[in-house]
């Protein structure tokens, strides 16, 4: 007998067509045994969970089941509010296929950061809510002359916070989250890279209000050089950011661009104007520093009170991850007594059987503040001096 053909891309509809007659048989099999469990292809004959697949595909599965039922009544009779499609009717399958890379970037969901989870910062956490917050709450007022500002820079020393305040406006605000990062919209191919950055506008708009978050923008839109010195590709996707952001300025659908980066003077002078508000994160001043402390390590009633004076005294220049890692540096020092008396055994203790882990005490405070070194210290006067000749202050 004959070997059997292989495969080919001409005869992989007629595989895909079995898998799915199978995966109907399976299902109907499963119905009739009096048992239900969603299941999903996923094209390839594998069959997952639905609570084990990716937050883009589930929208996906929606957005098509919203158009099997487009009268807003399912099967039984009941109606439904129909959802917005997750991608808007594009021209091109190309276009189409970009839209879908550039979804799997989207948190449809809210972040789930307050504004009470990030410490100090009052400065910062105003001017957003003046820029972000209020135009969406109450649009009345925001028309006009009045009209929001699109386009926002978080600058500061690296680990302050500007993500976490991207977060607490997609929260606060329930806009549409787009996470994008410099790999969302570099591709390799030739011309894809400006198509991607002109889909995620279009998508934006979309999906509006919706929130576009620019981690690190100085690796997407640094300083243009001379032709010579810059690649093309470079050029055309620095020139296509520029064109979609003068383009929000002339619509009416609430699209925030938030972008933030640790080297604020290394940005293109033309993406500093459309970037209107530019808002400095400053290292933690004491009294943040303070409620940090107090939080990461929590004073026990039974025990003695942590010395807060001294640690906030030692940790000026100290980033809000900085302090995180000296309270883990600290609360590791009474685990590495207890580690050291459980290596001298040879046998494993179990789990119900382990001993407590000691409280902490001062001179653990003082070994982590010995072990631990600021990182964001170095820069920071030049942060300031970009603040004073660029960034939006507050006048009391």
């Amino acid at each position: 007998m004959a070997d059997e053909p292989s495969l080919t891309r001409w005869s992989f509809q007629f595989g895909r067509k079995k898998v799915a007659a199978a995966t109907a048989q399976t299902s109907s099999e499963s119905q009739q045994n009096g048992q239900t469990t969603a299941v999903a292809s996923n094209g390839n004959g594998h069959v997952k969970n639905l609570s084990d697949m990716a937050v883009y595909e589930q929208y996906r599965n929606q957005d098509r089941s919203s158009t099997l039922h487009s009268n807003g009544v399912l099967p039984n009779g009941i109606n439904e509010i129909p959802q917005k499609p997750l991608i808007p009717a594009f021209d091109s399958s190309e276009t189409r296929a970009l839209a879908e890379s550039l979804c799997r970037d989207i948190i449809r969901g809210s972040p789930n950061v307050k504004w009470e989870s990030i410490k100090g910062l009052e400065n910062a956490k105003r001017l957003l809510k003046e820029a972000v917050v209020m135009p969406i709450k109450y649009p009345k007022y925001f028309t006009g002359l009045l009209s929001p500002w699109k386009g926002i820079l978080l600058f500061g020393p690296p680990g302050t916070g500007k993500t976490m305040l991207a977060k607490a406006v997609a929260t606060e605000c329930k806009t549409t989250f787009f996470n994008i990062s410099a790999s969302s919209v570099v591709s390799k191919w030739r011309g894809d890279s400006e198509k991607l950055i002109k889909v995620l506008f279009e998508l934006a708009r979309h999906h509006a209000p919706s929130t576009i978050f620019l981690d690190e923008i100085d690796a997407i839109i640094s300083q243009r050089g001379e032709a010579s010195s810059e690649h093309e590709a470079s050029r055309r996707l620095k020139t296509e950011l520029l064109i979609q952001m003068d383009g929000l300025t002339r619509t009416k659908e609430l699209v925030f661009v938030l972008a933030a980066t640790n080297l604020p003077w290394e940005l293109d002078a033309a993406m500093l104007r459309r970037l209107e508000k530019r808002i400095l994160v400053p290292l933690p001043e004491p009294e943040a520093r303070r409620t940090m402390f107090e939080e990461l390590l929590p004073s026990q009633p039974d025990e003695d009170m942590l010395p807060y004076d001294l640690l906030v005294e030692r940790t000026e220049g100290f980033s809000g991850s900085d302090i995180r890692l000296l309270c883990k540096e600290a609360a590791m020092q009474p685990l590495r007594r207890l580690m050291t008396l459980l290596e001298d055994r040879e046998e494993i203790v179990p789990d119900d059987e382990l001993p407590k882990v000691g409280p902490l005490r001062s001179e653990d405070i003082e070994t982590a503040l010995k072990n631990t070194r600021p990182s964001a210290h170095l820069h920071a006067h030049r942060h300031e001096k970009f603040n004073s000749d660029y960034g939006s202050q507050i006048l009391q």
